[in-house]
């Protein structure tokens, strides 16, 4: 719904630029067939507009259909008062070439909008110094709207790119964590299994026996309760360092310009944990292209050129925060977050020396 609304914002303003229409509507004074015409030529033209800019739910045949009203339409107007009427021709190129997808019917289609300009303006013998002008205009307007809806499109395509790293940095390391606790508790598990299985059978006949096969689960237990702590306390236990140098590189990785700034060293493990929810926040939430981190002895930003939390997928602070800042409330520290002044998402955590 935000991508949604952000179009119909800019289909809005886009209406700004309905003023080279003044003279041609100042014209039609007086003529309710050219005044008629016009206004369905405006309300087409800004509803085709609409459609690939706001992301409208529409098919390629009523959209394609459309344009070709819309210069069915435009082609009367000038055809049948030229003059002033010539500059409806800038808007049939931009609808055109912002609606259709494919680059060449892109070109083809602003072409023929400069051609039309150039039939009827010398169909009605009107002076080279009127006709030029307008073909030049039009032929600028669907040249930027050639290059505006390539620019969104690869914008569009980057901001995918960049998810789709977020997304496998994530999981290559739950890949690599399962791939551990795998290789660490398979073997003994299925050891315990066996010997319990023993224990089972000989408790009825047995049970010297049996206390001893007992007596080997539980220091089998102990031993494998014991790797697992050492396993978690490895990816917990990494030091602030280590876990910069990891941000550095899953921002990388995803695209987005790292700045690191050391002023001092943190004073509390936290810091390690704001860092890390810091860079997940900015990799999945802020479609950033850079990413300023500064490290203080007692404080610790990360600052994002990202959408400052007004994108469609930000709820609200999460559970992270949440948790962060309950962490640092425990260290005597404190959390702000939130958009920053020059644009983008700032996150400061505070700890007194």
């Amino acid at each position: 719904m935000g991508g949604r609304r952000r179009g119909f914002t800019l289909v809005a303003a886009h209406t700004a630029w309905l003023w080279f229409l003044l003279p041609a509507a100042g014209a039609a004074a007086g003529n309710p067939v050219a005044i008629a015409g016009l206004i369905v030529f405006v309300l087409l033209y800004l509803a085709l507009v609409a459609i690939p800019v706001a992301g409208l739910p529409v098919g390629r045949g009523p959209q394609h259909a459309g344009l070709a009203l819309l210069a069915l339409i435009g082609i009367g107007l000038a055809a049948a008062y030229a003059g002033d009427w010539l500059t409806v021709f800038l808007y049939v190129c931009t609808a055109g070439t912002i609606g259709l997808s494919h680059p060449s019917r892109a070109f083809a289609w602003a072409g023929g909008s400069v051609l039309a300009v150039l039939v009827i303006g010398a169909a009605h013998h009107l002076p080279a110094g009127e006709i030029a002008p307008t073909a030049l205009f039009t032929a600028l307007a669907g040249a930027s709207s050639i290059a505006f809806v390539r620019f969104v499109r690869l914008v569009e395509e980057l901001r995918r790119t960049q998810e789709e790293l977020a997304r496998t940095v994530v999981e290559r390391e739950r890949l690599r964590f399962a791939q551990d606790l795998h290789d660490l508790l398979g073997h003994t598990l299925s050891l315990i299994v066996v010997k319990a299985e023993v224990v089972r059978r000989l408790a009825p006949s047995d049970g010297e026996r049996a206390a001893v096969e007992a007596a080997d689960i539980e220091r089998i237990g102990r031993t494998a309760l014991a790797e697992v702590r050492e396993a978690v306390t490895g990816y917990r236990a990494s030091d602030f360092a280590g876990e910069l140098e990891n941000a550095r590189a899953v921002l990388a990785d995803a695209g987005i310009a790292v700045r690191v700034r050391e002023d001092g060293r943190p004073v509390d493990d936290a810091f390690r944990w704001v860092l890390r929810e810091g860079v997940t926040n900015v990799l999945r939430h802020s479609r950033a292209t850079r990413c300023d981190i500064i490290v203080g002895t007692g404080t610790l930003t990360i600052a994002d050129d990202g959408v400052g939390g007004a994108g469609a997928d930000f709820t609200g602070p999460g559970n992270g925060l949440r948790g962060l800042t309950e962490r640092l409330s425990a260290a005597g520290g404190t959390l702000v977050a939130g958009p920053s002044a020059g644009g983008g998402w700032e996150l400061t955590a505070r700890i007194p020396a």
